[in-house]
């Protein structure tokens, strides 16, 4: 009995994540006065992001000395675990950002040459 009821949880899962799969882009671009350059940052948007005119809460994931922007969908599959969480109800639908933050540890630097907490902030 168990073992039919784990396999109707699975098929319940699978179905409910097949129809309601996020969408990541990769890639995407913000040109950046303060930084004086481009950064890249990927984004997860919730399955029904596009037919939705609800507001969605935002989580910025930022990746570790040396990674870059796309580090968290390449390699932490976060779409994949956010599907997943989402169809099961453990989390709400949002969106996910992940930025490059370069070598910068997603702060200003003591020089003064990279201020990176302020693009962060201000743009």
């Amino acid at each position: 009995m168990k073992q039919k009821l784990s396999l109707l949880f699975i098929a319940v899962i699978a179905f409910v994540s097949a129809f309601s799969q996020g969408t990541v882009k990769e890639k995407q671009v913000i040109k950046s006065q303060i930084l004086n350059k481009d950064v890249h940052f990927s984004i997860y948007l919730p399955g029904d992001y596009t037919k939705s005119e609800r507001a969605y809460p935002v989580t910025y994931l930022l990746h570790g000395y040396g990674d870059a922007d796309d580090g968290w969908i390449q390699f932490g599959e976060i779409n994949r675990l956010a599907d997943e969480a989402i169809a099961t109800g453990k989390i709400p639908p949002m969106i996910i950002v992940t930025p490059d933050g370069f070598q910068s540890f997603y702060i200003n630097s003591g020089d003064g040459k990279t201020k990176y907490e302020d693009f962060f902030v201000k743009e």
